[in-house]
């Protein structure tokens, strides 16, 4: 297997994550993509790492610059900002913003003892080590693309995702389940171990508290470590929402955090995004090859922690959302309180056909199109007028410029690989479906709307 093998295919099974530091709570009511309107829609962003990918862009051979599709998807988000017209309040990014890193381990594991696995095969050192077109293309085009957001007015949240690190590596003395992991992909991770990250210094300097983005914005009201987990509010359908934004597989201080800001804003019905917390067939169990709770317990929270600690125990948190694992799922369990719990998995960052189309060859490794997005992001209509409250989950492309529903094609080009278990027709669903909420007005009663 050769180094570009090695490369695409690591990038195949490497998924998305999230981080956090408390700032204060800002108390004045956001303006910016506030609405009346009883109808509103959430922007949900998921993996975009192989549109920022330097690798994937002209100059580098690629048949089209894949950066170009991720801004033409933040722009087509932007046009249809509430402020412009459109009925987007609120843009949620699960995290994996772009693809590389820039050290080799970060100073804070480093000094705990950790060490990285010296024993790879030949190019998979290489590959995680620092890379010169993170900082030279990768971050820029990530500010470029979240620009277009901030410049429409609409509040945002980004929680970071494992390739949002600055160091990712192959720890040493680790081995994960194997038998979890199904063939083919059961050899290579043997061979490559259980991968871990750390610092947020790239993150923090696009998405920081201190940036232009965020600091000042009345909206932006909490964040921990200078950003690396972050609160947003904003109005919608009568009632001032939360969202948190939590960094990959949290560790309890990120956990502890996060109550201290569901106390200040108690009552608000609360999103959370995180990178890692359902797999593709909708469970709470991390990517083996990215288990950060399991290759470093002290730090980290697995998913099924996660809801054990933080989303099942506190009665506001009605939605979680995020990315990572290849593919779509969608799960509902009650709370301690009995309440209803939604937690929505979408990442397209496998889906090739635009460079396919393009001319651009199959992944030799995988024997199908070189992943990029193709566009596809998701779309979360709330309709709080209706007699049964209830969210449009719907999926649209920004290059295709349809919704997974009118592309006939749609199953054809993504199911196989995403989701073999399922017929054409569930596939279609998975993209595409209601969440109702019936007990939405008595949970979150009168007492806890805004005033709008």
């Amino acid at each position: 297997m050769n180094h570009q093998m090695h490369r695409k295919l690591l990038s195949r099974l490497l998924l998305c994550g999230v981080t956090a530091v408390l700032v204060a709570g800002c108390a004045a009511e956001p303006t910016a993509g506030s609405t009346n309107s009883k109808t509103f829609t959430v922007a949900v962003i998921p993996d975009t790492q192989n549109y920022a990918d330097y690798t994937h862009q002209k100059n580098e051979g690629f048949a089209i610059d894949a950066g170009d599709l991720f801004v033409e998807q933040m722009r087509h988000i932007a046009n249809n900002a509430v402020n412009n017209g459109g009925d987007i309040v609120f843009v949620a990014s699960v995290g994996d913003v772009w693809q590389h890193q820039s050290k080799a381990m970060d100073d804070e594991h480093a000094a705990r003892g950790i060490k990285a696995r010296m024993d790879l095969p030949a190019g998979f050192n290489d590959y995680l080590g620092p890379k010169d077109g993170t900082a030279r293309f990768e971050l820029p085009k990530a500010r470029e693309a979240y620009a277009l957001i901030s410049d429409s007015g609409l509040p945002f949240g980004v929680a970071p995702g494992n390739h949002d690190y600055d160091a990712m590596w192959s720890v040493e003395g680790y081995s994960p389940d194997y038998a979890a992991i199904p063939e083919p992909e059961r050899a290579f991770v043997k061979a490559i171990g259980t991968l871990h990250v750390g610092g947020l210094d790239n993150f923090r300097s696009v998405f920081g508290a201190d940036t232009a983005f965020f600091d000042g914005k009345p909206w932006y009201v909490a964040s921990y470590k200078g950003g690396t987990s972050s609160a947003q509010v904003f109005s919608a359908g009568g009632y001032q929402f939360l969202h948190i934004a939590l960094e990959m597989q949290p560790g309890d201080d990120v956990l502890h955090w996060a109550e201290s800001v569901l106390e200040a804003h108690k009552g608000k019905p609360t999103i959370v995004s995180t990178h890692d917390y359902l797999n593709t067939r909708g469970e709470r169990i991390a990517n083996p090859l990215v288990d950060l709770a399991a290759a470093d317990p002290g730090g980290n929270n697995g998913p099924q922690q996660m809801w054990e600690k933080l989303f099942s125990q506190h009665s506001q948190i009605f939605l979680v959302v995020c990315g990572h694992q290849h593919g779509q799922n969608y799960r509902v369990d009650d709370n301690a309180f009995g309440q209803a719990v939604h937690q929505v998995l979408a990442d397209y960052q496998d889906r090739g056909q635009v460079g396919l189309d393009a001319g651009q060859p199959l992944d030799p490794m995988m024997n199908r199109p070189v992943g990029i997005g193709d566009g596809w992001f998701r779309l979360m209509q709330f309709n709080l007028g209706a007699d049964t409250p209830y969210i449009s989950v719907k999926t649209y492309s920004s290059h295709y410029r349809k919704y997974s529903a009118q592309e006939t094609n749609y199953a054809k080009w993504y199911r196989a690989h995403e989701q073999p278990a399922m017929s054409d027709e569930e596939f279609y669903k998975a993209d595409d479906f209601r969440i109702d909420l019936p007990d939405f007005h008595q949970r979150f009663s009168i007492n806890n709307q805004e005033s709008l």
